[in-house]
This record gives C-alpha cells, sequence and structure tokens, in this order.
C-alpha cells in the first residue's frame, strides 16, 4: 500500500520498503524549482534513518523525461533582478547533488526521457543510474550562456579522453550508449521494463538484483567511436585552438562541432574551459561544487546569461548577442573573476562535515 506523506510538484510516498520521488511538473518537463527541491531534501533526510525505507527510487511524472532542468524563465526574470533568489535556489540545489553522491541507502535513479541540467544534478550522483532507448542526457548549459554545473562539470570532467570537454563545450546530447560510456549512468533497461523494476523495489528485492534481472546489454556509443578526433581536437589549451584543431581535420561531424562552438557565448565557452580543467584536480564533488557555485554566481551578474535564456526560451529568436561577442574579446582576466567566491559568501561544501568517501574521487 502507497502511503502518500506530500503532493504537489513533488510526490512523496512511500511503498512498501520503497520510498519514491516522482518530479510531478509535466507540462514544464518536471522543470526545478526551489520547493520542490526542498521537498526532495527533506524527503532524503527523512528516510535515511527511517527503518521502514530500505531504497529510494526517483523519477520523473510524464512521457517525456526525468527533468529538464531548473526552471529557466524563473532564472532569466531573477537574474534581472540581481539574482538573489537563484543564488538561494543553488544554496539549496548543490548541496543536495552532493548528499544525492553519498546517500546512506541505494539511491536508483530512472534517466528516462529528457535528463539535463539540474536532471543530471538528481540522478547523475546516485548509487544505481538506469537509462532507457529513450534517454536524452545532456549538460546544455553553454546554450543559454552559463556553465556546466550541478557537479556536472565533475562528470564531464572524468569521461574518457576528452569526450566531457566536447559535451560540455557544445552542449551536445548524449544517448543511451554515451551515457554509459561517459559515465553519467551505469544500467540499461528498457523503458516498458521500468514498472516491473518499480515492482520489485517496492517488494522489498536488493536494487542490486533487481536491476539484474532486467538490465540489457548497453548499445552502441556513437562518441566512443569519435574518440580519435575528439581527443586530439579538444586537448588544445584554448577554445581558440580547439576550433583551429577542428576546422584543420575536415570532417563533417568537426565542422558541426565548430557550429555548435561558434553559437556560444564565447565568455562561457572559456569559462566551461577553465572549469573543467580544474574539475580534474580537484578532489572531491563537494570541492567541485564549491568551484561551480562560484562560477554560478559570478554567471548571474553577466550579460550573456540573461540574454542567452532571452533568445533560447524566452522570445526563442536563436539569436544571442554576445558581449564580449569573439573569444578574442575574452581576456584570462575576464575567466577568473568567474573562479573569485561572491560577495554574500562561499558555499563551502568541501569544508563541511565528513560523509561517506565521494565514490568518484
Amino acid at each position: 500500500m502507497a502511503t502518500p506523506e506530500h503532493q504537489q510538484d513533488v510526490l512523496i510516498e512511500r511503498t512498501g520498503p520503497l520510498g519514491r520521488i516522482t518530479l510531478n511538473r509535466p507540462r514544464a518537463l518536471n522543470s526545478l524549482t526551489r520547493p520542490m527541491l526542498e521537498t526532495v531534501r527533506a524527503a532524503l533526510d527523512g528516510w535515511a534513518d527511517d527503518d521502514r525505507v530500505s531504497a529510494v527510487l526517483l523519477s520523473g511524472a510524464g512521457e517525456r523525461g526525468l527533468c529538464a532542468g531548473a526552471d529557466i524563465r524563473a532564472v532569466h526574470d531573477d537574474a534581472k533582478l540581481g539574482g538573489a533568489g537563484t543564488r538561494a535556489f543553488f544554496r539549496v540545489e548543490y548541496p543536495l547533488n552532493e548528499l544525492v553522491s553519498r546517500y546512506p541507502k541505494p539511491y536508483v535513479a530512472l534517466m528516462d526521457g529528457i535528463t539535463m541540467g539540474g536532471g543530471v544534478g538528481l540522478s547523475g550522483h546516485a548509487g544505481v543510474r538506469i537509462v532507457t532507448e529513450r534517454s536524452a542526457v545532456a549538460m546544455p548549459e553553454t546554450r543559454i550562456g552559463l556553465v556546466p554545473d550541478v557537479g556536472g562539470s565533475r562528470l564531464l570532467a572524468l569521461a574518457p579522453g576528452e569526450l566531457g570537454t566536447h559535451l560540455g563545450l557544445t552542449a551536445a546530447t548524449m544517448t543511451a550508449g554515451d551515457a554509459l560510456h561517459c559515465g553519467f549512468a551505469d544500467h540499461f533497461v528498457p523503458a516498458a521494463a521500468l514498472p516491473g523494476l518499480t515492482a520489485r523495489l517496492a517488494a522489498g528485492q536488493d536494487p542490486a538484483a533487481a536491476v539484474a534481472a532486467l538490465a540489457e546489454p548497453a548499445p552502441p556509443s556513437d562518441l566512443a567511436g569519435q574518440r580519435e578526433w575528439i581527443d586530439r581536437c579538444y586537448a588544445a589549451d584554448s577554445v581558440e585552438e580547439i576550433v583551429e584543431r577542428l576546422r584543420a581535420t575536415g570532417l563533417p561531424a568537426a565542422k558541426d562541432a565548430v557550429e555548435q562552438l561558434l553559437g556560444k557565448s564565447p565568455t562561457m565557452l572559456k569559462v566551461t574551459l577553465a572549469a573543467l580543467r580544474r574539475a580534474r584536480a580537484l578532489p572531491s564533488l563537494a570541492a567541485t561544487l564549491d568551484q561551480e557555485y562560484r562560477i554560478s554566481c559570478a554567471a548571474l551578474a553577466h550579460h550573456d546569461l540573461v540574454e542567452g535564456i532571452r533568445a533560447q526560451v524566452v522570445d526563442k529568436d536563436r539569436d544571442p548577442h554576445w558581449s564580449p561577442a569573439t573569444l578574442a574579446g575574452v581576456s584570462a582576466a575576464d575567466v577568473a573573476r568567474f573562479f573569485v567566491p561572491p560577495a554574500d559568501g562561499d558555499l563551502g561544501l568541501a569544508a563541511g562535515p565528513a560523509g561517506p568517501a565521494d565514490p568518484a574521487g
């Protein structure tokens, strides 16, 4: 018998020993608001020491996906007013992402359909990450004048070779096979088998055994077959050199990557590259989230975030006017400013109470 404990934009219920979190804004592709994050956090905190709950399952309502990320229109409007509300949103979201990574009970995330941005933050650090044939996984922040966050820069930095650099800069979308290959997911389960998986978990079956009973061989990754030119081009030390190397290959896929790059904010491309390079040397997800918080706060005060959301989501003219408009116009000092703690305080996750070791560390 399911026991409802909360019903609104997030459905919280316990079905037998399974704690269920369902993001419930299907018309908005389950995009996240601060109250939603607070509800998820309260549920996880409550279940951590609840002997009635042996595992947690995260899913999204509707047929389109788990979660498309934050409510971008709300970020746009808040940034125009100074960004205080969005900074408060990050202060709830990023610690929640870190909690997911070290949750003391099995945390199973169904990355079915669109799983992007903040959706990756709630699922990509889980102990059991499941993709289906419908999965479309991405860190699409550079499309809107932002930088990969919610711990995504760590996942990207730890992907094989330079695949994460390519994905982070171009905001390209991964298939299920790509997500598995790049370390964003662990298992492939057909979408039709997800109700059966949920039933097994609700009956108290061990998550590892439940997944093993229904998982199928991973589909191939197209990105894996492109490692040679991606690694060679994206190993460059600057975005300008990456573009030059991509052009020099003469490959259609590399040409498309150039077009994708040159349509993005020059500032955010350079900040993203710097963030990914730095993330490789950071010791934990917590430290990466601290870095991302600094960058995200700086982005809120930068012209390109409001302009990027305007062009992609508000007016939908797909014609952003970046400032500076060229890669040459972005200096090293411009990039460095994104890594300075904000005036109203740092996040400080890495200095918090010690928890279980970060499995990616």
